[in-house]
């Protein structure tokens, strides 16, 4: 019963910027469809990426903002407040220990 709890999350982690590029082909789509704004296409074409790259960064912000204030979603995807996928679980992980040697700044064979 693991794998397909491992297949939710990856489909959830690939479906957040899928949307997201499709709403900003969306938005491409619609600025497109207002004939004679433009009287050139090549202004047109401008507009439309400057719109779709507009709604693509505003709904990747939204998505994370939504993420850091709600701990059930970012429970649900296993990922932490900036998004990142969480590797492994609170109480299966180990307790990480400094390394002395890193905070001592000698090597692991002894010698600086």
């Amino acid at each position: 019963m693991r794998w397909p709890g491992i297949l939710a999350r990856l489909l959830g982690w690939l479906l957040t910027p899928l949307v997201a590029w499709a709403a900003s082909f969306y938005a491409a789509w619609l600025l497109l469809q207002a004939e004679g704004v433009f009287e050139n296409p090549r202004h047109a074409v401008y507009a439309a990426f400057g719109a779709a790259l507009l709604v693509g960064t505003l709904l990747m912000f939204g998505w994370l903002q939504l993420l850091r204030r709600s701990p059930r979603l970012r429970h649900s995807l296993h990922v932490d407040r900036e998004g990142l996928p969480v590797l492994a679980d609170e109480k299966d992980a180990e307790p990480v220990v400094p390394n002395e040697s890193v905070a001592t700044g000698q090597t692991p064979d002894g010698s600086d």
